[in-house]
């Protein structure tokens, strides 16, 4: 069965683009809402531990406080990622997050929810 793309976007008020830039990008920010633990190498090898176990991945697209989408290594030569998008609505001066990512069709509603409950972490780790 073949996954399909989502988007979610969440709004985060009064949130600086920097400070969620290090939460998403950094094994501290990342430590802190995402995974258990974190660890970076090169800016662009990351490993996510859940539960002691690991899982690899590779930041394979970077803009600076603008997006970061990886790629789990046992997607490799897949069309599969997941990316973190910042926006800055000029309308209401809010941040917003955009999550891209892909789930079977019968695993996308669960997957949702995962990021919604992660997101409610995150916020709060941002004191919003």
């Amino acid at each position: 069965m073949n996954k399909e793309k989502y988007h979610i976007e969440y709004v985060l008020n009064q949130v600086s683009r920097r400070s969620l830039w290090n939460h998403l990008t950094t094994s501290a920010g990342l430590s802190a809402w995402f995974a258990d633990k974190v660890t970076v190498i090169n800016m662009d090898k990351y490993t996510f531990y859940w539960n002691k176990e690991g899982q690899k991945a590779t930041a394979i697209l970077i803009h600076p406080e603008d997006c970061i989408r990886f790629r789990w290594d046992e997607d490799k030569g897949t069309p599969y990622y997941f990316e973190f998008s910042i926006h800055y609505m000029e309308l209401t001066s809010s941040t917003s997050l955009e999550i891209t990512d892909f789930a079977e069709p019968d695993e996308k509603a669960d997957a949702i929810d995962l990021w919604d409950s992660q997101i409610e972490v995150l916020k709060r780790t941002l004191g919003i």
